[in-house]
């Protein structure tokens, strides 16, 4: 047998499996292990390859997407981490922006560095923003460094010197004494990292890079084996945070590209379905087990940045975090997970996460000795879980635990623990609503014209709330969408995006000197994607990141697939002025305009997508007489009601299922609440919609 593609997605609390066969796609859910992420893969393969009768030698390719990385920033558990930069800016990753993302909190603590203050070294030496050395650095400073560094006994070295992106010679040379004095040292540059303006989220990249650099080679390399040993040879492939594929070589030298390698991978899945449906705007909803990822996809395209806040420290809120300079699908995501813990602040009102049970011990009703009162024990009580089908039946669930863990946490109440469950659902409802209105707000969309693609083992059981809170009128739920992100790597290209500093005022705009680093660019990124897929036929994507002089940050600007800019800057000039227009509803006149970092995305092969013709919603034959009942709590009614239960698997294309109802499947369950009709297309996407919207 030949053709068996692996996708493996490890989670907070679960680790998602998606084995594709010719014809056929297996999936499985399985509890992260977080000791040894490697053990649960190897769980999830052997089951998967048992219920799809596929030898584990027949798999060809496997692809990996894992929250390693950025579970290291957020639990500090990387390298023993020393930062090297020149003289007079060994505190800028301590100052910061020196905004305040709590304006009036009195006493608020600002996150910790990842490298104290002991471990930071400066070097004598200054380049200019043009390039041009100011300061040599000389080999005497070289070696004063690298003996300093070697009494500290360090794992890691990363090097931020100002103005790199410029100029990279002395973070080059800085690097190579290091490795030849200590050859098994890690060793990260900023210059190579991330070679781009703003000498903050420069410094926090690089740190970032070399924080987690030694963790993931070690995890890396246990993977590679324990595939081997369980007799899977194939190829390993990683998910980044971008939107596509890269070796592990290339991940093991820039870890921080697969700070999102997860979430990326379900925004891939959501807009190949957006594709073949045919939807311009989509909301992607992605609800596992610790979070909820929110992104927005316009044109079967998610969006995407050049910058990422991560290891946020204060409730999730926005610049709590470190910001961190690599490409990114843009998304929000939030503490709203199955696993989100449920309990009274101090005013007495329930609150949800972001604090997670995770996998070990996870919420109570597991049975995995958890004790605190969370979004799945809430579900439970509500009857939208099934005891014995939930994970396919391989985590029986218990009730009872869950009635004494909400009793517990929210007794002080004084409602009945029904009650007090439909609350934790409502809070962790509005909780993502208002994370989606602010997230399109924030990029200048009306979230009602939008259609919700959701997925993740939760997002099924809240979407058709969300939507009625949201004001969207059309719900798809795409088979596998339990493990939606893992079916997404397998539909990912081999892609890789470079990335420059280079100011330009279009006013004296230099044609020649961009088109030569824009060449560069090209050769590097075709290099990374050859590594991975060999010689394939390639796409190339501009992006210029501009703004007027004198603002203090710019807009993505994308030029599309641009083979060189001419010496007339007019083009420049008016796709800044739509994309500004379009983001703010107005433009400045009389300001001149300037580029301040450059982008080129080099992508292999997209999958193709068969467009699915739609089922007319009013033609389709109700099925609301078949399958057996079930009793449900309605959250926003707080009422009891009767609901019918049917199996996705026994839904053909063309049948309807009218809410109430759950409509059940091994990795979740889909809820279709009164008032809502769940049609199921051709393609075995229920699209769920309102029944008052129809005729």
């Amino acid at each position: 047998m030949s053709g068996v593609r692996l996708g493996v997605d490890i989670g907070g609390t679960f680790t998602d499996i998606a084995l594709e066969h010719p014809g056929r796609l297996s999936t499985v859910k399985v509890l992260t292990d977080h000791a040894r992420p490697e053990r649960a893969i190897l769980a999830g393969i052997a089951e998967a390859c048992g219920r799809a009768g596929v030898a584990r030698g027949d798999i060809v390719e496997v692809i990996h997407g894992t929250t390693l990385v950025t579970n290291a920033l957020i639990e500090r558990q990387g390298a023993r981490l020393a930062f090297v930069t020149t003289e007079g800016f060994r505190d800028v990753i301590e100052m910061r922006s020196e905004n305040r993302f709590e304006q009036y909190d009195l006493n608020l603590v600002l996150p910790e560095p990842l490298v104290p203050r002991k471990d930071r070294f400066v070097a004598v030496e200054r380049v200019g923003a043009d390039g041009g050395v100011l300061l040599p650095l000389a080999e005497a400073e070289i070696a004063r460094l690298v003996g300093e560094l070697g009494r500290g006994g360090y794992e890691a070295v990363a090097v931020g010197f100002l103005h790199a992106y410029a100029n990279p010679d002395h973070e080059r040379h800085m690097r190579d004494a290091l490795l030849a004095e200590f050859p098994a040292l890690s060793v990260s540059i900023s210059s190579e990292v991330s070679p781009q303006m703003r000498e903050l989220p420069r410094f926090n990249t690089v740190i970032a890079n070399a924080y987690v650099q030694p963790r993931v080679a070690a995890y890396l390399g246990r993977l590679a084996e324990a595939l081997r040993g369980a007799g899977v040879s194939a190829p390993v492939f990683m998910m980044h945070s971008g939107g596509g594929l890269i070796g592990v070589e290339t991940a093991m030298a820039q870890p921080v590209r697969l700070l999102e390698s997860g979430p990326a991978g379900g925004a891939i899945f959501a807009a190949g379905y957006a594709r073949a449906h045919g939807i311009e705007r989509a909301l992607s909803f992605d609800m596992g087990g610790t979070t909820a990822k929110i992104c927005l996809i316009e044109d079967g395209t998610p969006k995407t940045a050049g910058s990422f806040e991560i290891a946020r420290t204060y409730r999730f809120k926005k610049g709590s975090g470190m910001v961190v300079s690599t490409p990114v699908v843009e998304m929000v995501e939030i503490g709203a997970g199955g696993g989100s813990v449920a309990a009274l602040d101090n005013m007495g009102r329930i609150s949800v996460g972001p604090r997670s049970a995770g996998s070990e011990p996870g919420p109570a009703c597991y049975r995995q000795g958890g004790t605190e009162a969370t979004v799945t024990d809430a579900n439970l009580l509500l009857g939208r879980l099934d005891p014995e089908g939930f994970a396919g039946g391989a985590i029986p669930l218990a009730p009872e635990l869950a009635r004494a863990a909400l009793a517990r946490a929210l007794g002080a109440l004084g409602c009945p623990v029904t009650e007090a469950a439909c609350g934790v659902v409502e809070i962790v409802d509005e909780n993502m609503a208002n994370a989606a209105r602010v997230h399109a707000v924030e990029h200048g969309r009306d979230i009602e014209g939008y259609t919700m693609i959701a997925f993740g083992g939760g997002a099924p059981l809240h979407a058709a709330r969300l939507c009625r809170k949201l004001g969207i009128a059309r719900l798809l739920i795409p088979p596998g969408a339990g493990v939606g992100s893992a079916i997404g790597f397998l539909r990912a290209p081999f892609s890789y995006e470079a990335a420059r500093g280079l100011f330009q005022r279009l006013d004296a705009f230099e044609a020649e000197t961009v088109n030569a680093v824009l060449g560069e660019m090209r050769e590097e990124a075709e290099a990374f994607v050859a590594r991975g897929a060999g010689a394939v036929e390639v796409s190339a994507a501009l992006t210029a990141h501009m703004r007027y002089a004198g603002q203090g940050w710019e807009i993505p600007v994308r030029l599309g697939p641009v083979a060189a800019l001419s010496d007339d800057p007019g083009p420049l000039r008016a796709a800044f002025t739509d994309a500004y227009a379009r983001l703010f509803g107005r433009t400045i006149e009389g300001l001149a305009v300037e580029v301040t970092n450059w982008s080129l995305r080099v992508a292999g092969p997209t999958p193709p997508v068969a467009p699915v013709a739609p089922v007319a919603p009013s033609s389709a034959p109700a099925l609301a007489s078949q399958g057996k009942d079930r009793l449900l709590v309605d959250p926003g009614a707080r009422r009891e009601v009767r609901a019918v239960e049917v199996a996705r698997a026994d839904l053909a294309p063309g049948m309807a299922v009218d809410g109430p109802a759950v409509i059940a499947e091994a990795e979740t369950s889909t809820i279709v609440p009164d008032g809502f009709r769940a049609v199921c297309e051709t393609d075995g996407v229920l699209h769920l919609s309102r029944r008052e919207d129809r005729p």
